[in-house]
């Protein structure tokens, strides 16, 4: 009888798409089929001429781009030279996850199910496109399409006999085993990342844990928002970046939310414990440290904050020892409890550490064992960068909106990263944040003759700023920027730098105070009333344009 083995690869973002490949995964172990769930970048591409039965779920980010996490597949998969046959072998199925608000809707999973198809593999259904715009979400067109899927999948693959498939009452093993250490036990100094002399540039699983250097508040006091502009040390770090380039920083939980989570799934933060997979080939979390306390985990790794997801609820239900909780959470994860799920979790931005606080009975009961299964990692947030290491060297500057708003919840909602960078206070202590750099997607000319029209709203500025730092140190005049904000004396970021290029001839600046006047006033209108400057720019300069929101 042929091996009932499956492959699930994932493309991934934001992880919705991640955690729609370990719900396959699931409902796979759930009919005793062998079962590995990865990134599509961290399987080896060449190999898939061996897999019989693979599922691809995957995302589609931007503008029809494929998330960073499947970037090599992707190029390896569209090379002119694979031979037309090479995947004969393989039975797949495409599931793709999209927003039909974007003209490229999905464009990653079609893209990718015609490519398959013409290297010789052979789909089993045709390629689900899940939607977030649905009243429903993916779930609408995931949830049958599993169904048709596993029917194809038992028919070539029947169940061996005598078993059954696992009852969704019945809990599936973790992923990994928590193995406390005695107490006593001798400790390494695992846990907190040192600065390592730079191998390579650093990345996601070798982040620079750059010194701040400064943490300065660039809007008035009186102003709604705070506005952070953040500097970095990165000498010795092996980073370069320039105008148009991104830093990724891995933020952490607050200590109060530490606190709150270990009180009320009564766990000793200061425990020690090391991490075995429960199934043979299953890789350890490659961002945390063996042996790991508690406190490291929940601090640096699991996303206590985030809003939690349908397969959240679905496993809490099968802790829960409460009939009238566990109603709830069942319902939470059913098909038709959508709706339901959306307006107490998704539309009043619910973290899942209050949601945890909502099902205490159940929460008291979670065993440690499935922490990781049950509540994702922290993922990195990106930031432009803000400034040029021809006009700043061996620094970084970033410009943060301190994210805080208003929900029907009684408190406010908060960004994780924002709140967590404007709390550090580089005077008080020695302040480290994990950071790497990507390339971005804006690309300035080399050609200094170009003029560049930049349009840069609020903290949109920001890459603005790099290129004008990078420019000005190049000698290229032509810089054009029309930035708008509330009020001139509020939230009228880098200023007096403006106004000193403005004087030495390097820049040509509008300026659009919304609020400064009776009727409110944007970049649009200063771009209306510039036209001809705008249109002579474009016409017989050949500028390039910019827009950062």
């Amino acid at each position: 009888m042929a091996e009932r083995r499956l492959l699930v690869l994932f493309g991934s973002q934001t992880g919705t798409a991640q955690d729609m490949a370990e719900r396959v995964g699931r409902e796979a172990r759930r009919r005793h089929l062998r079962c590995r769930v990865e990134a599509l970048d961290s399987c080896d591409v060449a190999n898939l001429i061996h897999e019989p039965l693979v599922v691809f779920v995957c995302a589609t980010t931007g503008q029809g781009d494929p998330p960073d996490n499947m970037k090599m597949f992707w190029r390896f998969l569209f090379r002119k030279n694979l031979p037309a046959g090479s995947l004969c072998q393989l039975d797949y199925a495409v599931l793709g996850l999209g927003d039909s608000s974007y003209p490229k809707f999905n464009f990653v999973a079609k893209k990718l199910h015609k490519r398959l198809l013409q290297l010789g593999g052979n789909p089993l259904l045709p390629v689900a496109l899940g939607d977030d715009q649905h009243d429903l979400g993916p779930d609408a067109v995931v949830d049958p399409w599993l169904v048709a899927l596993w029917d194809k999948i038992l028919a070539l693959y029947p169940l061996p006999p005598g078993l059954e498939i696992i009852s969704p009452d019945v809990c599936l093993p973790p992923k990994y085993t928590l193995h406390y250490l005695p107490e006593d036990s001798p400790h390494t100094n695992s846990g907190l990342l040192q600065p390592t002399a730079p191998r390579a540039a650093p990345c996601e699983l070798h982040p620079f844990t750059a010194p701040m250097v400064s943490n300065q508040r660039v809007t008035a006091q009186a102003h709604f928002q705070d506005v952070r502009l953040i500097e970095f040390d990165i000498a010795g770090s092996g980073i370069t970046f320039s105008a148009g380039d991104v830093v990724m920083i891995q933020p952490q939980n607050c200590p109060e939310d530490v606190q709150q989570f270990c009180q009320l799934l009564c766990l000793e933060p200061h425990r020690r414990f090391v991490l075995e997979p429960t199934e043979p080939g299953t890789s350890l979390p490659p961002l945390l440290p063996q042996p790991c306390t508690i406190q490291y985990l929940i601090t640096h790794y699991l996303d206590i904050s985030c809003v939690p997801r349908r397969s959240f609820f679905e496993l809490l239900a099968s802790f829960s020892t409460n009939e009238l909780e566990r109603e709830k959470l069942q319902e939470f994860s059913s098909a038709q409890g959508q709706e339901e799920l959306y307006s107490y979790c998704n539309r009043p931005r619910r973290t899942t550490l209050e949601a945890l606080w909502d099902f205490p009975h159940t929460t008291c009961a979670i065993p440690a064992d499935y922490l990781l299964d049950l509540i994702p990692r922290i993922r990195p947030r990106a930031f432009s960068i803000a400034s040029s290491m021809l006009a700043h060297p061996e620094r970084m500057q970033i410009l943060v909106a301190v994210v805080r708003y208003k929900t029907r919840l009684s408190k406010p909602r908060r960004g994780l990263c924002s709140t967590w960078l404007a709390s550090l206070n580089p005077e008080q202590a020695d302040v480290r944040v994990p950071l790497w750099v990507k390339k971005g997607g804006m690309k300035f000319p080399a050609d200094p003759a170009t003029p560049v029209i930049m349009i840069g709203p609020g903290t949109g500025v920001a890459p603005f700023r790099a290129a004008i730092q990078e420019r000005v140190a190049l000698g290229h005049r032509g810089n054009c920027l029309f930035f708008g904000c509330r009020h001139k004396s509020k939230d009228f970021y880098f200023q007096t730098e403006w106004e000193e290029l403005v004087t030495k001839g390097f820049l040509t600046l509008f300026t659009a105070f919304s609020r400064d006047q009776e009727e409110k006033v944007y970049v649009q209108h200063r771009i209306q009333e510039n036209r001809r400057l705008v249109w002579e720019l474009l016409s017989s300069g050949n500028a390039h344009v910019y827009l950062a929101g």
